[in-house]
């Protein structure tokens, strides 16, 4: 099966599926597995460990992907970007702040220039930056996001920057969100949570075993992620994960002082090493209801695809 999109013509492909550059989740075997599923695959360059990047890159072999940055990180650590662009990836998507400083470097090394925003505005600016592709990211999304709801910011975002393409990023999990999403004008979407679950993630069996027993009720968004693994991040992003004890009690008392951030970041630590998530949450957005087992890439891309195929096929005027 073949889908015919702005996106899929620009990068050759056969399903408008992207893979979100999840940082510590999407490494290079998730990424050349998307891909090779007939979707684009992005590893998240995350928070910046050059030796990590490089690793996952060549993890990711001959098949063609691409990478994801987040932008604010890459203003103390240009560098990253200069090593990731040296390997030739498809595409660099780069998010959370502005784009412009980086836009040459990525547009002349051959890729295509990504920029995933929250906001219209930040869509207008990031057009005009040079992206090739926008992806508008809605709140429901897991990890890091803005406020606004994906179903009206996506045929907003199309509206302001149209003709060029734009992804639907947020609570997108199975065939009827991509259905969705190239109804309201997207060229396709870019997929996170689902992805979770992929067999090739970089995730522990038990925390895929607790998205995949999950629903959406049970995420929170909130800043106390960001906190206890020592992450400033910029006003108006807040991370959303599927709860825990332990972030609730933090929200319901926060720490009055630095040594009882220490403390709890001490905790966090030592709960991360042993893998307990009553502590330490799994990063998934609010389409955790949809994610039902773990399986390969390309079993989920397949999925997807095929129930979008019909759901379009069945609408007079609509055609995959």
């Amino acid at each position: 099966m073949a889908f015919d999109t702005p996106l899929t013509r620009m990068f050759e492909i056969d399903l408008p599926i992207v893979s979100a550059p999840m940082a510590f989740v999407a490494g290079g075997r998730l990424a050349a597995a998307v891909t090779e599923a007939g979707g684009l695959g992005l590893i998240g360059g995350g928070y910046g460990d050059p030796d990590w990047l490089e690793a996952e890159q060549r993890a990711a072999g001959n098949t063609p992907v691409g990478i994801g940055f987040i932008a604010w990180r890459l203003k103390d650590r240009p560098e990253l970007l200069t090593q990731a662009l040296a390997l030739k990836p498809r595409a660099a998507l780069l998010s959370f702040a502005d784009i412009a400083p980086y836009a040459h470097a990525v547009k002349s090394s051959g890729a295509r220039l990504i920029a995933q925003v929250q906001t219209v505005a930040q869509a207008r600016r990031a057009a005009a930056a040079g992206a090739d592709l926008i992806v508008a990211q809605g709140t429901e999304a897991g990890g890091h996001n803005g406020l606004r709801a994906t179903l009206p910011l996506v045929p907003a975002v199309v509206d302001a920057v149209g003709p060029l393409p734009v992804l639907a990023a947020g609570g997108i999990a199975d065939g009827r969100g991509l259905a969705a999403a190239l109804t309201l004008g997207a060229a396709g979407v870019l997929v996170g949570s689902a992805l979770v679950a992929a067999t090739e993630a970089l995730v522990a069996p038990a925390a895929q075993a607790r998205l995949t027993a999950a629903s959406g009720d049970e995420t929170a968004r909130g800043s106390e992620v960001d906190l206890l693994r020592g992450y400033d991040w910029p006003d108006g992003y807040k991370i959303r994960t599927l709860d825990t004890p332990f972030l609730a009690a933090m929200r319901a008392a926060p720490p009055k002082d630095q040594a009882a951030v220490e403390a709890l970041r001490q905790a966090y630590e030592a709960a991360r090493a042993d893998g307990d998530l009553t502590v330490t949450p799994v990063i998934a957005g609010e389409a955790a209801d949809l994610i039902r087992q773990t399986a390969p890439a390309a079993d989920i891309l397949q999925a997807m695809a095929i129930q979008a195929e019909q759901i379009l096929r069945a609408r007079p005027g609509l055609k995959a």
